[in-house]
């Protein structure tokens, strides 16, 4: 069970699937989902990244600005 759906729906869902796109596109439409999930995985990886990097820079910033404070 994946997701709350079950063996019947998920052959379905892949009968539907076949239909459509036929046995040759498959590969092709997976290829390109794969491709848009690589993308959509590094592009958050990358904002967690900066964010990160922004709060390093704001901690080093007031431990900076409480040293000459005192």
């Amino acid at each position: 069970m994946i997701g709350g759906l079950g063996m019947t729906e998920i052959l379905v869902i892949l009968l539907i699937v076949l239909l459509l796109f036929g046995a040759k596109r498959i590969p092709d439409v997976a290829q390109g989902l794969g491709k848009g999930l690589r993308e959509f995985k590094k592009a958050s990886h990358d904002i967690q990244k900066d964010i990160r990097e922004a709060g390093e820079v704001d901690k080093e910033t007031k431990s900076k600005d409480e040293k000459t404070e005192v």
